[in-house]
């Protein structure tokens, strides 16, 4: 991932405000998949008094389960859309270096 350069701050220096800001930046989908494992998790401890037969580790196994799902898909999730949105910054900027070297190579041949 490319890291901008005229944000860079001392990691001593930086506020944890600061630093959740951005990563949230830097990987917009990590902050879904912790809100998603906080509800899971949240979930299953509601819902850990009216699990009938079911042991209390098989629950727990569960509701573990599901909660890193939840955080794996989301920084899968985050993970490709940085890695396109990379790609289409390059494709863009590559785009513009061709087209400045066909106005320089018109320009010289008239």
């Amino acid at each position: 991932m490319s890291i901008d350069q005229d944000s860079w701050v001392p990691e001593d220096q930086e506020s944890v405000t600061g630093k959740l800001q951005r990563k949230m930046k830097q990987s917009p989908l990590v902050p879904v998949g912790l809100a998603g494992f906080a509800v899971i998790v949240a979930y299953g401890l509601y819902r850990l008094k009216g699990r009938g037969d079911v042991k209390m580790s098989v629950h727990l196994i569960h509701t573990r389960v599901a909660a890193q799902a939840c955080v794996v898909a989301a920084t899968a999730l985050g993970t490709s859309y940085s890695i396109y949105k990379e790609y289409r910054q390059r494709q863009s900027l590559e785009r513009s270096t061709v087209s400045e070297q066909l106005k320089k190579e018109h320009s010289t041949k008239e």
